[in-house]
């Protein structure tokens, strides 16, 4: 049953469980039905009250891999997720308004590909998995210390209770407590481009298509990308050198109807600013393998691509697996390898979009050029953008 901290547990009682699990957005509510379903005794710790406002539709593209790792913990939570999704039906790509790339995929007459929905959504589906399970989950007490003990952790939290557990799997995102605790640095770089994300309310239909736009005219000639979703669109656009992306944010309502002109009205719901982080941490466990970063605690990767949700749920089942078949250094050399080559394809997407290298832009400019007559050339600019594909990454 979920609760509150105070309810489930009085301050400085000391509760104990085969792991604990910190975090609890996608990847933490992951390890924790996977660790279950192994038949862990597991408790689930997470600093925000359960009825806290979650911002923005933030990770909205579930993979068909990501499927099927939940629906080998639960069988229940790919189809449901599945159902309240969206999958569009279209992808096009278009150069200074013109179109280079276009592609309509068939009905899925089996599984979908994948599906399209807000991470808040995403994340109730798993917090009702949760509860169903029977999962102990202490909503609103921030981890605030760690200390290895024999045979396993310590964790203390700010109401003052003491967790002790065989591991930790640590989940508790970019700014993670635990990983700090444990004195793991995270390594890589940032962007100095930054991009403005928006979120508009609506009711894309199953024909919706995502679009990117190199040069969006509407835009003043800044690459764009509009993905539609379970309840709306998320539109995506570049800065250049110079724009201040805060006030781009700010006036969003002045120029995004202008990106999205079949959209009536348009109800702006969420903005934000980022730029690419490309961050892995040293190592994914401590040296003596009882702590396991998984999800943004292990690695930080731009939403272009699709990246950071998807390969955060594999580090959640992973890392359960490990624990419970002691295979904890494979799990910390395996899912370490999987972020970096992620992080290599977030850079090769990067380099693409900036395309500050005269070369490069050269190269665009001829493929948007016979793009009609070579669809191979058309297929290049659609796809370069996102890094290498499924078929050379692994989430």
């Amino acid at each position: 049953m979920s609760t509150g901290a105070a309810a489930s547990v009085p301050a400085s009682a000391s509760v104990s469980a085969a792991v604990a699990v910190v975090g609890a957005g996608p990847v933490g509510l992951t390890a924790a039905l996977a660790a279950h379903a192994r038949g862990l005794e597991t408790v689930l710790l997470e600093a925000r009250p359960r009825d806290a406002v979650r911002p923005g539709s933030r990770a909205v593209f579930v993979h068909r891999a990501t499927l099927d790792h939940l629906a080998r913990v639960d069988p229940g939570l790919s189809s449901e997720i599945t159902a309240r999704g969206l999958v569009w039906s279209t992808r096009s790509t278009l150069w200074a308004g013109r179109p280079v790339h276009h592609r309509v995929y068939p009905a899925p007459s089996g599984l979908v590909p994948f599906t399209c929905l807000a991470q808040n959504e995403v994340e109730d589906v798993l917090r009702r998995a949760c509860d169903a399970a029977g999962i102990r989950t202490v909503w609103g007490d921030a981890v605030r210390e760690l200390e290895h003990r024999p045979g396993g952790v310590r964790l203390r939290t700010a109401a003052g209770t003491a967790y002790e557990a065989g591991h930790v799997i640590a989940a508790d995102g970019a700014r993670s407590a635990v990983r700090d605790r444990a004195g793991i640095e995270l390594e890589g770089s940032t962007s100095e481009t930054e991009f403005v994300v928006v979120d508009v309310a609506g009711a894309p239909d199953s024909g919706a298509a995502r679009v990117f736009h190199y040069r969006h005219p509407a835009a003043g000639g800044r690459n764009v990308l509009l993905v539609p979703f379970r309840g709306g669109w998320r539109v995506d656009v570049q800065c250049r050198p110079g724009d201040d992306a805060r006030r781009t944010a700010a006036t969003a309502d002045r120029w995004v109807p202008r990106l999205l002109p079949d959209v009536s009205p348009v109800r702006i719901t969420w903005t934000s600013v980022y730029r690419f982080q490309r961050r892995v941490a040293a190592r994914f466990t401590d040296p003596r393998h009882r702590v396991l970063l998984a999800g943004e605690a292990a690695h930080l990767l731009p939403p272009f691509g699709a990246r950071g949700m998807n390969s955060g749920v594999v580090d959640a089942v992973e890392a359960a697996r490990a624990v419970a078949e002691g295979t904890v250094p494979r799990y910390a050399a395996e899912r370490r390898a999987a972020a970096i080559a992620n992080v290599r394809a977030a850079g090769a997407a990067l380099d693409h979009l900036l395309a500050e290298r005269r070369g490069q832009r050269v190269r665009q400019w001829a493929a948007a050029r016979v793009a009609a007559h070579r669809p191979a050339a058309g297929r290049w600019l659609d796809a370069a953008p996102y890094g290498p594909t499924t078929r050379t990454v692994t989430y």
